[in-house]
C-alpha cells in the first residue's frame, strides 16, 4: 500500500501546471480565478488540478461566501513535506517559477487597484497582461 501512494504522489507531480500552482500556493492562500491570473490558465484546467492536489492531501481549502480559497496544508504527512522540500529546494531560482512569483505580485496590485476578487477581475487581467499592458 505504502508505494502505491508514493507512486500516487509522484503521478500528481508529473505535470509542470500542478507544480507550478503547488509553489504559489506554498507563498499565499488563492482562489481558482487567481491562480488563472497569474498562470494564464483555464478555469476548468486549474480548477482539475487545483481537485487532484487535494485529494492528494497536499492543499486545505476555506470558504468566504462564494469563493473557495485554496492553501498548501501546513501539517503535511512525512511524504507530502518531504515532496515539497525537494521541489523548494530544486526550483529555488527557476526562472518559470520566478516569473510566477511576480505575476501573483503584479495580479494582487491589480485586484488591490480593481477593489474585487471575481472571475470578470482576473479575466480582465489575463486579457490586459496577454496584451501586454502589463
Amino acid at each position: 500500500m505504502f508505494m502505491q501512494v508514493t507512486v500516487n504522489h509522484f503521478k500528481l507531480l508529473a505535470d509542470i501546471s500542478r507544480i507550478r500552482i503547488l509553489m504559489l500556493l506554498d507563498k499565499k492562500e488563492l482562489c481558482v480565478c487567481q491562480i488563472m491570473g497569474v498562470l494564464l490558465m483555464s478555469q476548468p484546467l486549474v480548477s482539475r488540478n487545483v481537485s487532484l492536489l487535494q485529494k492528494g492531501g497536499f492543499l486545505d481549502d476555506r470558504r468566504e461566501g462564494k469563493m473557495m480559497f485554496y492553501s498548501l496544508k501546513k501539517m503535511l504527512p512525512k511524504s507530502q513535506s518531504s515532496l515539497m522540500e525537494i521541489l523548494r529546494r530544486e526550483l529555488a531560482g527557476n526562472t518559470q517559477v520566478k516569473q510566477d512569483l511576480r505575476s501573483l505580485k503584479d495580479c494582487t496590485e491589480f485586484q488591490k487597484k480593481s477593489g474585487k476578487c471575481d472571475m470578470e477581475t482576473y479575466l480582465a487581467y489575463m486579457q490586459r497582461k496577454r496584451e501586454g499592458i502589463l
